[in-house]
This record gives C-alpha cells, sequence and structure tokens, in this order.
C-alpha cells in the first residue's frame, strides 16, 4: 500500500511540473491551491498572484 501512495504522490508532482513547464512554453500560467489553502495563479515568469472569489466566474 505504501508504494501504492508513493507512485501516486510521485505522479501528482510530475504532472505539476510538466503543467510548469507547459505553461512556460506558452507564457501562460498554472493555478492551484497552496498548503495554507490560497488559490493561486503562478506565472511562468515565477510571478504568484493570490485570487480572491471573483476570480472563480465562468464566462
Amino acid at each position: 500500500m505504501m508504494d501504492l501512495t508513493q507512485d501516486l504522490a510521485k505522479l501528482i508532482r510530475l504532472t505539476g511540473d510538466r503543467a510548469k513547464l507547459d505553461a512556460k512554453a506558452n507564457g501562460t500560467y498554472i493555478v492551484y491551491k497552496t498548503n495554507e489553502g490560497h488559490i493561486v495563479k503562478e506565472y511562468s515568469t515565477g510571478k504568484i498572484e493570490k485570487m480572491n472569489e471573483q476570480n472563480f466566474t465562468h464566462e
């Protein structure tokens, strides 16, 4: 069971790393939840911007 948990953690980490690479290649950003519970945008430049509820509207 521990191997499965470790494999899943590795897969999640690799997926995040791939998203960062794609964002850098396309000049965009990724969105994720921090350990503190904040939703943030991380731009390919390294700039991190905290989002608020108004940013979650769908168009």
